[in-house]
């Protein structure tokens, strides 16, 4: 472990007290830190070796205004391989925004923990949390997008295909939305091509388009959206989908099925890509709509293993921004 150990002391400087609020502000050379320091850790775990520890605990605050499996177990697991606590608030413990002011809400956590993660509804209460605070802010999902989904999601496409760079292809289906966002700033700075098929009207938003050309033009990878699925498909060696319908947009349902039906990832779609291709999903997966059941059960390994590598590539978040 001393060999992780100094990796991580000597990587550290880059990460050291550093929001993650947006992935545009996250460069090619972190992002490649902590997923070697994620598959290390990973490595480990799986040896059910001592993880390492810090010093003196440190303390995550985790503030929550949406449900979360994933995200809350893997922090919460995070800090107790670290020896570190982790403190879990609820909407009703606090009202953000409502019972009590952002800005006071940072403000009070800075003086007792070490960092806060949110999860939450609008991208400029995250914004806001972090100007005020004192500590480190880490982006657990906003309506903008999942940065820490796109960590797991780049380390199980290294695991699954090789390593990351021009001739690693991925095509996203559905939504343009949060993880889609998360996707297209991840790929773009790591090198990897991406195809994104949205239906008219559903498309990633403007700003994420400029950026990840401008980032496309640095690293040499490839940005193309489309309407049409079979084209994004076509050759691909990863498919990603999410949910067509997020939290808040359960009023869509219904006109989002209909516009949503032909991006189901299912074996005719498949057979586009290249043979052996595997399937991503973020989860939860509403089986029927954006994948079929058959397709969630041939791929839920690699599923799985990303829902698995929230916890490694988190825990090395939370190692490279508090120090060890």
């Amino acid at each position: 472990m001393s060999t992780l150990r100094n990796m991580i002391t000597e990587d550290v400087a880059m990460w050291r007290k550093k929001n993650c609020i947006t992935l545009m502000d996250i460069s090619r050379e972190q992002i490649g830190t902590l997923l070697h320091v994620a598959a290390e850790l990973k490595i480990h775990d799986l040896k059910r070796e001592v993880s390492l520890r810090w010093e003196y605990p440190r303390t995550l605050a985790m503030l929550f205004q949406k449900p979360s499996l994933r995200t809350r177990v893997s922090f919460e697991v995070s800090m107790a391989h670290l020896q570190g606590h982790a403190v879990y608030l609820n909407p009703e413990d606090v009202g953000l925004g409502i019972r009590e002011a952002v800005s006071d809400v940072a403000g009070a956590l800075s003086r007792w923990v070490d960092a806060i993660t949110a999860r939450v509804f609008s991208h400029s209460t995250l914004e806001e949390l972090a100007s005020n605070a004192t500590i480190p802010v880490i982006n657990a999902l906003s309506d903008r997008e999942h940065p820490i989904q796109a960590f797991a999601d780049l380390l199980t496409l290294q695991e699954q295909c090789g390593m990351l760079g021009n001739d690693r292809t991925l095509a996203y289906l559905g939504d343009g939305n949060n993880v889609l966002h998360a996707l297209m700033i991840a790929c773009s700075r790591m090198g990897v091509n991406l195809r994104a098929a949205c239906p008219e009207g559903y498309g990633p938003a403007e700003d994420y388009i400029r950026a990840t050309q401008i980032i496309c033009g640095i690293s040499g990878a490839t940005f193309h959206l489309t309407t049409d699925p079979v084209e994004a498909v076509e050759g691909a060696e990863a498919l990603y989908t999410d949910v067509w319908t997020s939290m808040g947009q359960e009023d869509e349902k219904e006109h989002r099925l209909k516009v949503f039906t032909p991006y189901q990832v299912n074996s005719a779609l498949l057979r586009h890509a290249l043979p052996g291709a595997i399937v991503m999903h973020c989860l939860p997966a509403h089986r029927g709509e954006e994948i079929t059941a058959h397709i969630m059960a041939q791929h839920q390994t690699v599923m799985l293993d990303q829902a698995e590598n929230r916890l490694h590539t988190q825990k090395a978040l939370l190692m490279l921004i508090l120090g060890i």
